[in-house]
């Protein structure tokens, strides 16, 4: 299983971004997928997750201002991220269990300006 992140950037604080991770196989054989984010000088943190359920699960911090979705068709989870603030800047990667065994991708970048 590859896991591929793309979508994220420089945006300023208030701002929104939208990082996409897309699989290589069909997400409906995923137990859930979730989006962690590791800071400069910060240990990698869970931030979102999606269950294969649909039930959903956020970091404190992030709640009220970041979605986490799914679109089955492209395979795709995306992380809408909305009212951005310095504190969000950080690497973002996709993690997903399939068959009992926990993928990554390599990340992408979200950069938030104050």
């Amino acid at each position: 299983v590859q896991l591929q992140a793309s979508g994220g950037g420089l945006v300023q604080a208030g701002g929104s971004l939208r990082p996409s991770c897309t699989a290589s196989r069909s997400i409906f054989s995923f137990n859930y997928i979730s989006w962690y984010r590791q800071g400069p000088g910060k240990q990698r943190e869970s931030v979102a997750t999606i269950t294969s359920g649909g039930t959903t699960n956020y970091l404190d911090s992030v709640k009220g201002r970041f979605t986490i979705s799914r679109d089955y068709a492209k395979n795709t989870v995306y992380l809408q991220m909305n009212s951005v603030k310095p504190e969000d800047t950080a690497v973002y990667y996709c993690n997903a269990e399939y068959d009992s065994i926990r993928h990554w991708g390599p990340g992408t970048l979200v950069t938030v300006s104050s």
